[in-house]
């Protein structure tokens, strides 16, 4: 199957789901700095696969890749924080960071693909 859009991007529509949980239970959090990374982390994700497909280099597209992967495990990082500060609740923890190991490892066979 050829991708003609970035949008069709299985790892991209996922990525949006991962970044809208992200915005609802962090988006009214009155710590600036943690919800500024958290969210910038998420959005990254999609953004970098988004960016990295319109480039229409083989290459390039697999560095955006990479750079979303490493936005991968910011999100992973910054949710284990959450959870140790009792922002997130245990289930809260385990859907986020499901979401975003099932991301990477898309994000991994993509790159290999590539």
């Amino acid at each position: 199957m050829l991708i003609k859009r970035f949008e069709d991007i299985l790892a991209w529509q996922k990525a949006l789901d991962l970044t809208k949980e992200c915005y609802v239970l962090f988006g009214e959090s009155k710590d600036w700095g943690f919800k500024d990374q958290i969210l910038r982390a998420s959005v990254s994700i999609m953004n970098n696969i988004a960016e990295g497909f319109e480039r229409k280099s083989k290459n390039e597209f697999k560095h955006f890749l990479s750079i979303a992967k490493g936005s991968c495990g910011e999100v992973r990082s910054m949710i284990t924080l959450a959870k140790e500060l009792k922002k997130i609740n245990q289930t809260q923890y385990n859907k986020l960071f499901t979401q975003s190991e099932e991301i990477s490892k898309m994000l991994s066979a993509l790159i290999k693909t590539l």
